[in-house]
């Protein structure tokens, strides 16, 4: 779909270079992942119920619609984690007509408290490898992949 004809030496390398950067940004996205798993274990959350807490705590209160277009996470997915979340105490689910609108208990009020800035914390320190001119640049060329992917033909 996205395959062009050129296939000279340069393009070849061009296209090595752009599929080295994609495998590199792949690794640190699951290492870091993986390494934010283990950190939220002291507090008995995954990374999706950190996410979910933070958005949930951060929107109060949220419908389920809301909450999935903030995420990237499946419905059914979203389902297992709110549902494993309201089993623990930390959030609550309320219908309100047609749509359930979710907030934080005061149990999720208090992990949230005692939870995010540590993961905060966490978050920024797998960056101190860069000087702080160096994040900026990172960031400002994430946000340009990001809106050329977002623009590409053929996104949904």
């Amino acid at each position: 779909m996205f395959h062009t004809e050129n296939t000279s030496p340069s393009s070849k390398q061009d296209e090595r270079l752009s599929l080295l950067l994609w495998f590199r940004l792949s690794r640190f996205y699951n290492q870091s992942l993986r390494r934010s798993n283990f950190h939220l274990k002291k507090w008995g959350l995954t990374v999706a119920q950190f996410d979910v807490l933070v958005q949930i705590g951060t929107h109060q209160p949220l419908t389920q619609k809301e909450l999935a277009a903030k995420l990237f996470v499946t419905k059914g997915n979203m389902t297992q984690v709110l549902g494993r979340m309201e089993e623990l105490g930390w959030i609550k689910r309320e219908q309100e007509w047609k749509t359930k609108v979710l907030s934080l208990t005061n149990l999720g009020k208090q992990m949230y408290k005692n939870v995010v800035p540590y993961q905060e914390q966490f978050q920024a320190s797998q960056f101190q490898g860069l000087t702080k001119k160096e994040q900026k640049q990172l960031l400002d060329l994430l946000r340009k992949l990001q809106y050329h992917n977002e623009n590409m033909e053929g996104f949904e």
